[in-house]
């Protein structure tokens, strides 16, 4: 045989239509059979307590094996069966009574063990109970449970079964997070100031800055009164070589080769490998919305057994948790309510709130956000692939509703140069990125090394990205959208932008104080990408009325006495480059990040971009107003519900459409515009009702 001997097909490659080879398809299903029935071992009895036909027990163990959970962990995920009725079966099936309420005043556990069990993955804990005797009980509610064994155990340690009592998760959870509501209000409120008060914003100005702003504050008017042209000329100069700075930040990005990735991770993560996720959203008289966001949460495709989401309200919020209330949620959300106190500001709830997650890697999104439901798995992707010092990654943010008004219009087109444009560009080439408010995804230990969120700063995520790259950690994009509306109201939109401004301006003052260091812990171009974004972009705002006003005003000169003076020909040459280079640099950009079918009417947003502009500045000089008088007043904004009817033709958005197909090809997932009313995928809904009316 002048082949060796081989089979005749050898090194031939098989057609995939063809099925596995002979014998393999029946032993893999066989192996797969074996590792349920190995995973429904010893909950029979269980089983048969709740009715449960076999069809959905072996539907359960195939969820396990899968996912390499038990069967308890995937029922209770499921939502199947109450948890308070899994719970009497599983004591009943165990001979173990059943704690229907605990007093936290009777658990033994210290603030930092009552912590520590707030933490596990899921809420598996355990807690010592007193017992009004000399015995104490041990009071278990576990998500995560082998029956054989602790059967064995109880089996052979009869008085450990005499002092052992099982309690639902929601009961001891709720037992010990009243333990400790003081502390983590403490630690929500001073955690970080305590840590790194120069990094705090709980004061805006250090004293030498303080001191600095007092001079310039009685400096420049007299100056201004003794030299009029030469100290505009020089007050326009410092402030237009950061004006230019941004300038030239838009056009690097216009000409990346960044602007129109898409997305970028490849095969569906086996979901044996996925870590715990938790998903934090931070709701403040969101009652309105809250159909929405479980809908849209209900969309993201995670194990169910691996997911955690936690609804963060006050707790005086009284709306909001009575709309909360009339869904039936699902075990894995809970809803945690945050005492009311100053400061009353989301990154404060998302403070008190960060030492009950569980998830190795944690996801934030507001209240009116429909992320991509493929997004979860794109972050993972990157996290898996990149080292340990990539802490958080940002998913682009798109206005949904930008047919309704010149307010969203706009709004969609600075979305779409930041988030396309710029973050991906500064991505690229590893510098700093501020973080936008939502659809961050942080690796947790990191989270946790830089402090959390400042409860004092009103832009806390522009603050957090700069205090991760501080502490040597990377921020990266990716491409998987998250759908929001911007505010179509014009006050609703200028208090909105007003709070930015505000925030910006916390964040560059407190990274301020220590500039040397500043620029040792970000390196010279992080440092000068801080200086752009944070001070060039204030400084935009401050000088764009003052640029029209020199350029009305000197040209009204020119026309009516024929002639100006050097320095005023000066001044009219800085600031017509300025605002023909600004405006030119926006409308580039923007018309490189807009899609195709986003730049029908683009020739409007010329016509806009003037009194766009204008009201920013009016924003920025309102900031600063409030910076002096109301540092931390949060202006809360507004959200309605999200239309989906008798929506402009226009306002079709067709990154998300791409993205959303994109996403389902790779994860193999059927797209819907419901939540998937699937009990075992990883699509199930978060609450029974939780589909708008």
């Amino acid at each position: 045989m002048g082949d060796g001997g081989l089979p005749p097909n050898h090194g031939r490659r098989r057609d995939p239509a063809a099925g596995p080879p002979s014998g393999i398809g029946g032993w893999s299903e066989g192996a797969r059979l074996l590792d349920r029935l190995r995973l429904l071992n010893g909950w029979e009895g269980f089983l048969t307590r709740l009715k449960l036909s076999d069809d959905v027990a072996m539907r359960l163990a195939e969820r396990a094996r899968v996912n390499r959970t038990c069967l308890h962990s995937e029922l209770l995920s499921s939502g199947i069966v109450p948890e308070d009725a899994q719970y009497r079966a599983l004591a009943a099936e165990l001979g173990l009574p059943l704690q229907d309420e605990i007093d936290p005043n009777r658990l033994l556990a210290g603030e930092a063990g009552a912590l520590a069990a707030l933490r596990s993955p899921r809420g598996s804990s355990m807690s010592l109970l007193e017992n009004g005797g000399a015995e104490t009980l041990l009071v278990i509610a576990p998500v995560k449970l082998d029956i054989v064994a602790l059967k064995a155990l109880l089996a052979r340690r009869p008085r450990l079964a005499s002092r052992l009592v099982l309690a639902c998760p929601a009961t001891l959870r709720g037992a010990l997070l009243a333990r400790v509501r003081g502390r983590l209000l403490e630690e929500a409120c001073r955690g970080l100031f305590n840590l790194w008060p120069a990094m705090s914003a709980r004061f805006i100005t250090d004293s030498w800055q303080a001191f600095l702003v007092g001079v310039a504050i009685i400096a420049v008017p007299v100056l201004l009164f003794l030299a009029p042209v030469l100290t505009a000329l020089s007050v326009y100069a410092c402030l237009s070589t950061l004006f230019l700075g941004c300038i030239g930040l838009r056009l690097a990005s216009a000409v990346s080769d960044a602007i129109g990735e898409e997305v970028r991770f490849g095969g569906r993560p086996s979901d044996a490998g996925l870590p715990t996720y938790t998903v934090l959203v931070a709701l403040h008289r969101e009652a309105e919305v809250v159909p929405d966001l479980l809908a849209a949460l209900a969309r993201l495709d995670w194990p169910r057994s691996k997911l955690e989401v936690k609804l963060v309200c006050e707790d005086d919020d009284e709306d909001t948790l009575a709309a909360i209330g009339r869904q039936k949620l699902r075990p894995w959300v809970e809803v945690v309510k945050v005492p009311a106190s100053e400061p009353r500001t989301k990154p404060k709830a998302l403070s008190f709130a960060l030492p009950l997650a569980g998830g190795e890697l944690i996801a934030l999104y507001d209240a009116e956000d429909r992320p991509h439901p493929m997004q979860l798995r794109e972050a993972w992707a990157r996290f898996r692939d990149e080292g340990d010092d990539l802490a958080c990654v940002q998913a682009p943010l798109t206005i949904a509703n930008a047919g309704y008004g010149i307010l969203p219009f706009m709004f969609r087109l600075e979305y779409a140069a930041l988030f396309r444009g710029i973050l991906p560009w500064l991505s690229s080439n590893d510098l700093l990125i501020p973080l936008g408010g939502t659809s961050n995804h942080f690796r947790r230990e990191a989270l946790l090394d830089v402090g959390g969120w400042d409860p004092h700063n009103v832009t806390e995520d522009a603050d957090l990205g700069v205090r991760l790259r501080r502490f040597g950690y990377r921020t990266g994009t990716i491409s998987l959208p998250t759908l929001e509306d911007a505010p179509e109201e014009l006050m609703v939109w200028l208090r909105q932008r007003t709070r930015w401004y505000k925030g910006w301006m916390q964040t560059w003052l407190v990274h301020m104080r220590q500039p040397i260091r500043l620029y040792r812990d970000l390196g010279a171009g992080s440092f000068l990408i801080f200086q752009i974004l944070f001070g060039g972009l204030i400084a935009s705002a401050l000088l764009h009325p003052l640029l029209w006003g020199t350029t009305i005003l000197l040209c009204g000169k020119s026309a009516l006495w024929g002639s100006l003076l050097p320095t005023e020909r000066w001044l009219l040459g800085l600031s017509g480059m300025n605002i023909a280079a600004g405006y030119g640099s926006f409308l580039l950009l923007g018309w490189r990040c807009l899609r195709p079918k986003e730049r029908a009417g683009y020739w409007r947003t010329a016509l806009l971009t003037v009194p766009y502009w204008l009201l920013m500045s009016v924003a920025a000089y309102r900031a600063i107003g409030q910076l002096v008088r109301r540092p931390h007043h949060w202006e809360k904004t507004p959200h309605r519900r999200f239309r989906r009817s008798s929506r402009p033709a226009k306002q079709v958005d067709d990154t998300s459409a791409r993205a959303h197909s994109a996403g389902a090809e790779a994860g193999h997932m059927p797209m819907t515009s419901a939540p998937l009313r699937m009990i075992f995928s990883s699509s199930s809904p978060i609450a029974a009702s939780s589909r708008p009316s």
